[in-house]
């Protein structure tokens, strides 16, 4: 079970709550929200999309609306196995 690091007062809508239930995977160590950024395009939804590959693990980006944030997953699973976990989430 992974650890939620909260070092921001400001996330994407609905972020949080979605992290912390990816937290529970017992193969992440953990995850912290870093900066947000405006996007061009636009998603109707809260999405998480890995991106690339860090020394400790993935940067992935959340969007929602017009609005995009990094967040950093400490883990030892591969990009496919983070990918089918956080694509669980992604649907709900």
């Amino acid at each position: 079970m992974g650890r939620l690091v909260l070092n921001h007062s400001t996330n994407i809508e609905g972020l949080i709550p979605l992290l912390q239930k990816l937290a529970l995977d017992i193969n992440i160590k953990t995850i912290t929200p870093a900066a947000i950024s405006r996007s061009r395009g636009r998603s109707s939804k809260l999405i998480i999309r890995l991106s690339v590959k860090t020394i400790n693990g993935y940067k992935a980006i959340a969007r929602k609306g017009k609005t995009a944030q990094e967040v950093f997953i400490s883990t030892d699973l591969s990009k496919d196995e983070l990918k089918q976990i956080i694509d669980i989430y992604n649907r709900k």
